[in-house]
């Protein structure tokens, strides 16, 4: 929060007169509200700007949640990325994480590899 006030008293500076001053801890570049709209219309330029699909942004957490669980990234580290509470983490990796089809046939190689040695490794 620290770092979020001086990064915001640096953003005051360079409004100026300009600097509505209305007591918000996150507000806009020139201290007034954030609208609700500017992560949407961000969004949308980058995926055109990127040259891919559509897609709403909360989607963006679902493939970003599944692809660290398709990496094998330990809980804590998914965590801490997504920015999910310790108490309600489980919960939120079991909304966020979708198992794939590719992930259940590498984990069942696995158990397979585990319990039947591959031919030719004794």
């Amino acid at each position: 929060m620290r770092q979020h006030r001086e990064e915001q008293a640096r953003e005051q500076a360079a409004a100026g007169v300009e600097w509505q001053g209305k007591g918000y801890v996150f507000a806009s570049p020139t201290g007034g509200p954030l609208s609700p709209n500017t992560d949407y219309h961000v969004w949308k330029r980058l995926l055109r700007d990127a040259g891919v699909r559509d897609g709403r942004l909360h989607d963006a957490r679902h493939t970003a949640a599944t692809v660290l669980l398709i990496l094998g990234v330990p809980d804590v580290v998914v965590d801490a990325i997504m920015g999910w509470e310790p108490g309600g983490a489980a919960r939120m990796r079991a909304r966020y994480m979708h198992v794939t089809g590719t992930l259940l046939r590498k984990v069942a190689q696995q158990v397979g590899d585990a319990l039947w040695e591959p031919p030719g490794t004794n």
